[in-house]
């Protein structure tokens, strides 16, 4: 069983030194997802969940050449869309949500995605994860995204006993500095597709193993 911090102090100690080591290791660590406008992002962002960036940007490329705009998506059927995004899977739900909320944007927002988390949340298939792309990247606000990386590197590493995103996220504004927000996500994701993967951790590679409680189990049981 992975001991888990007890103090904010010790769980921001240990934060800040990962954050450090990782800085240094993924010192390009950014937003993987390719677009050229704040819709786009948008389209970005709800096409990538249960599905791969590298699959993601091979299906908004002609996607995005087809369709530039959010009035572009808006005049889109949902049949017509899901042939274009079939491969990203889930494709039916993810076509309703693109082309209602584009829909939802230039009936309510002038054609642009709005800069505030209340009222991105109103938009469809905006959840909070998607909310925080946006305002990190769109806007520069100081937001943490959690996704599966996140979740699963702050368990191995003893900071967070929960898989609930917005427990971590709630608590992570608390231990991490806010102008590491944005960055912190791209360094979890790097470092979770690259050492700590979720069935083969390559610990004898990782660079924080002196401070991950969780690789005794994964070392022992090789």
């Amino acid at each position: 069983m992975i001991k888990v911090l007890k103090t904010n102090k010790k769980k921001r100690e240990r934060l800040a030194e990962v954050i450090n080591i990782l800085r240094e290791d993924y010192p390009e660590a950014r937003i993987q997802l390719h677009y050229k406008n704040d819709f786009q992002l948008m389209v970005a962002t709800i096409l990538s969940a249960q599905c791969t960036d590298k699959r993601v940007n091979l299906v908004t490329k002609e996607l995005f050449r087809k369709y530039p705009t959010v009035y572009d998506f808006s005049a889109l059927s949902q049949e017509s869309l899901e042939k274009e995004i079939f491969s990203t899977g889930y494709y039916k739900a993810k076509a309703k949500h693109i082309i209602a909320a584009a829909r939802k944007l230039i009936d309510v927002f002038d054609g642009k995605v709005p800069g505030n988390i209340d009222d991105l949340l109103k938009v469809p298939g905006v959840g909070r994860k998607t909310a925080n792309v946006l305002l990190g990247h769109l806007y520069d606000i100081p937001a943490i995204v959690v996704d599966t990386h996140v979740i699963k590197i702050m368990n191995r590493l003893g900071i967070m006993e929960t898989k609930n995103a917005e427990i971590i996220e709630r608590e992570l504004m608390e231990l991490i500095e806010e102008k590491d927000w944005v960055i912190f996500t791209h360094f979890m994701i790097s470092h979770g597709r690259a050492i700590c993967t979720a069935r083969k951790p390559k610990c004898q590679q990782c660079r924080v193993l002196h401070l991950c409680p969780a690789s005794k189990e994964f070392i022992m049981h090789r």
